[in-house]
């Protein structure tokens, strides 16, 4: 498939997920859903390049709102799988076996970094850890400077992992 037919197919599927952000969800469930495809748009083999739009846009915010607890009703904000299913008109066995295809190629799960909105990348349980010779450690019971080494590197996008010499 022409690079020109698939740019068509993934701002086509960008239109459907910017209009149901908008309409149930919020900014930055739109921003999410946009990463996603933006990235799926890159893959070596486009995963779009078959198959319904509709059904593809619904997957992008079933896969999103899967690592986001969007279909918990105790969250902000919350949307039911029929709901996505209703709003594109789709299958629900078919947008979850996309949204799981996703979810695989990308690796996303709970607590993603990359793909997580900022409540739940702010309440992630494991913020608070950092490996030492192979253990999880609470971050606070370290000594301050190695507290502020380690939130350094976090707030540069990186991760750490201290050795304690032999």
């Amino acid at each position: 498939m022409p690079e020109k037919k698939i740019n068509e197919r993934q701002e086509k599927i960008l239109e459907l997920t910017r209009s149901f952000c908008q309409e149930k969800l919020d900014d930055e469930y739109l921003q999410l859903c946009e990463k996603l495809i933006s990235k799926m748009g890159r893959k070596k083999v486009v995963p779009f390049k078959r198959g319904k739009l509709d059904i593809w846009a619904a997957a992008v915010v079933h896969a999103v709102g899967s690592v986001n607890f969007l279909f918990d009703k105790s969250f902000e904000p919350y949307v039911s799988v029929s709901d996505i299913n209703d709003y594109f008109e789709t299958s629900s066995s078919t947008v979850s076996q996309k949204s799981k295809k996703i979810r695989d190629m990308f690796n996303m799960s709970y607590f993603d970094s990359n793909f997580s909105s900022q409540k739940m990348n702010d309440n992630n349980p494991f913020n608070n850890l950092v490996m030492i010779d192979g253990f999880m450690v609470s971050l606070d019971s370290l000594p301050d400077e190695l507290q502020e080494k380690v939130k350094k590197v976090r707030a540069e996008g990186g991760d750490i992992e201290f050795r304690t010499e032999k």
